[in-house]
């Protein structure tokens, strides 16, 4: 699947990894996933600290977009080559109320071996922190997968935790088998991200990234783009 890889790059993707999904989805009809994730700018990143912007609102958008094209190139791709795909854009997947999906895009990269879950719920990478916004297909193609990520490697660092606006971050090391509320109190990290929003940038969004924002893999990320 090098073709594919080489088209996802060539579209804009910064990572890509491939996840055996058997016993993890209920789509039988196609086990793999193919998850992307797109570097956020480091000066956007530098931009939040005083809180969410215009740039950072219209910047989340133009790269979600990129993301569902990226991945919808990548679907077109294997069914033209006789594969069944799926992309899960912003279009196709469901949210339920309590803001879960079926098949959420961090399971796909911890299992195709991007990274972990930090103590903040979000997608942390060795080479960009939490600085990415991810997307991810699904196929029945069956693709050279990489080593899932099973546990944290966060380790003692509380700097999401003590910098949260929501105090909505618990503190705790992520396993493979830990729920989401356990880490994060999705309610009050919403409620405060809009509110700040709103105050910034009058838009009723939930937009903060203070927890990406602070990440030291983050950070090490931005000072490497110097």
């Amino acid at each position: 699947m090098e073709e594919l890889k080489n088209l996802l790059l060539s579209e804009g993707a910064n990572l890509i990894g491939f996840s055996d999904l058997n016993g993890i989805t209920t789509n039988k009809e196609m086990p793999f996933g193919i998850s992307v994730a797109v570097k956020l700018p480091s000066k956007l990143i530098k931009s939040i600290h005083k809180g969410p912007n215009i740039f950072y609102y219209e910047e989340y958008y133009r790269i979600n977009d990129l993301l569902d094209r990226i991945v919808t190139k990548g679907t077109e791709y294997l069914i033209k080559n006789g594969y069944k795909a799926f992309a899960q854009t912003t279009t196709t997947v469901i949210q339920t109320d309590d803001y879960k999906t079926a098949l959420p895009h961090k399971t796909v990269a911890t299992r195709a071996g991007l990274g972990w879950i930090g103590k903040c719920g979000l997608l942390v990478t060795k080479e960009y922190g939490s600085g990415i916004r991810i997307s991810s297909f699904l196929t029945n193609a069956k693709l050279k997968c990489g080593n899932p990520v099973e546990k944290s490697f966060c380790g003692n660092c509380i700097e999401c935790v003590k910098n949260c606006p929501g105090t909505a971050v618990s503190g705790k090391l992520w396993n493979v088998k830990m729920e989401r509320s356990k880490l994060i109190d999705v309610n009050k990290c919403k409620k405060v991200a809009r509110a700040l929003a709103m105050e910034r940038i009058n838009k009723e969004i939930t937009l903060c990234g203070k927890c990406f924002e602070v990440c030291p893999y983050t950070i090490k990320y931005m000072n490497s783009e110097k």
